[in-house]
């Protein structure tokens, strides 16, 4: 279908805990070759506020509708920065979705825990960093260990009171969801993951492949994240 600029939606991407915006980059290459417009934030991770602003700042300066995208950590900053008006969508990769008065953690806390958190080492200064170990072993097993090393690399430190923050409201209770699923995921809960795609009615995409399936699987994310796009652009063209 041949559709205007003005009718297509945007979509705005938040990386998770121990990342930056360059974890998106193979998903962003796919989706500007759809031709959709596409922004990755560069989040600090130092406080839910602190990301919810930088995700706000995005926002504010994207003229039209916003399909917003979050993976792990980021999954609870566009629960609570996705109730802004020009969010029309919401997708969640391996992504954490809180309750309102729920924080990160308290969704950790009621599930096992994957293996991927016992590589998370407190370096003093109020910061958490993942283990060069953990990445390669638990966070992106399924990408060359060249590769994991690179992002245990370029990680940026993880503020320590980030996961107890409460989201205080939730963008995905009166929003069309999608979710992603990562079943061999070691870093996130993979009971919590499909739960969560259950109670949010999510349209569901099950793949299987680590925690990093926008890097390791970054076609099939691509895919959701169109279609997400689509969805709401069709909306759009039929008013």
């Amino acid at each position: 279908m041949d559709m205007s600029s003005s009718h297509k939606a945007t979509a705005v991407l938040v990386h998770g805990a121990w990342a930056d915006g360059s974890s998106w980059r193979r998903v962003i290459r796919l989706l500007l070759e759809k031709g959709i417009d596409v922004v990755a934030v560069q989040n600090p991770t130092t406080s839910l506020a602190d990301d919810v602003a930088a995700t706000q700042l995005v926002l504010d300066a994207i003229k039209g509708p916003v399909v917003l995208v979050g993976h792990s950590w980021g999954g609870t900053v566009i629960t609570e920065a996705g109730t802004d008006p020009k969010v029309k969508a919401l997708v969640y990769v391996a992504a954490f979705a809180p309750d309102a008065g729920q924080s990160t953690g308290d969704q950790v806390g009621a599930h096992e825990a994957p293996p991927g958190l016992g590589g998370v080492t407190d370096i003093g200064n109020g910061k958490l960093m993942m283990s060069v170990e953990s990445w390669i072993s638990n966070v992106a097993q399924d990408l060359p260990e060249s590769e994991a090393r690179l992002l245990a690399a370029v990680q940026t430190p993880l503020g320590l009171p980030t996961f107890n923050d409460k989201v205080t409201q939730t963008a995905w209770s009166d929003r069309p969801t999608f979710y992603v699923v990562s079943s061999d995921d070691r870093a996130v809960s993979v009971e919590l993951q499909r739960q969560l795609a259950v109670k949010m009615k999510a349209r569901t995409t099950e793949l299987q492949v680590s925690h990093m399936s926008l890097l390791s699987a970054p076609a099939a994310v691509a895919e959701v994240i169109s279609d997400a796009v689509m969805s709401v652009s069709d909306e759009r063209a039929a008013v």
